[in-house]
């Protein structure tokens, strides 16, 4: 073999192998725009909807000890939140002991998990339910700011909400959840916030 055929062999490796290394640096490239103008969205991996995120204020009075709540006073942590009627049907009595359950099974981590009952129409919570859910926010919130960031209004009993560690109402849970997947997310938001610190 002759040196210019050796030459000319060689160009051509060194060509193939420049086109290859160009097409790998540009295939992510093109397939992330692929996939963007085919509208390609890939599910999400929460159960809960996430909402567009907005910090609650506001006050209301809490039925334990007639003081002033603001979202302050969790201190930092997550919330779940529901609103409802003090008179608490059916429906509430399932949300409340749901609320509690998916604390209790953050385990070593529901310390940082509160438990908030915003009450819509300022009826006293019966007694019973107070002492059995102890720990709970019973707060009177009627016509308080607080509700005013759950929307749409007729549905705000219909869900269990999430509030983060700065005040943001940031996701809700389906009518009718199931509560082992609302514990499985906020276990998910536990750890991943705790990674962040």
């Amino acid at each position: 073999m002759s040196k210019e055929q050796t030459k000319e062999q060689l160009r051509r490796s060194n060509r193939i192998k420049l086109l290859s290394i160009l097409a790998l640096m540009l295939a992510p490239v093109v397939i992330s725009y692929s996939l963007f103008f085919s509208d390609y969205r890939p599910g999400s991996a929460n159960y809960g909807e996430i909402l567009e995120i907005q910090q609650i204020s506001g006050s209301g009075v809490s039925q334990v000890d007639n003081t002033i709540f603001r979202m302050k006073d969790l201190h930092g942590k997550w919330a779940l939140v529901m609103v409802d009627s003090g008179f608490c049907d059916e429906l509430c009595l399932t949300k409340i002991y749901h609320l509690r359950q998916v604390r209790l099974v953050q385990n070593r981590e529901m310390n940082r998990v509160e438990r908030l009952w915003l009450i819509d129409d300022n009826v006293e919570v019966n007694p019973e339910l107070k002492e059995k859910y102890d720990g709970t926010h019973f707060i009177n919130a009627k016509d308080s700011e607080l509700l005013s960031y759950i929307t749409p209004a007729e549905s705000q009993r219909n869900h269990i909400y999430v509030i983060d560690p700065m005040g943001n109402l940031m996701m809700r849970f389906p009518e009718n959840h199931d509560p082992t997947l609302v514990g499985k997310d906020i276990k998910h938001l536990l750890h991943v916030s705790q990674m962040e610190h």
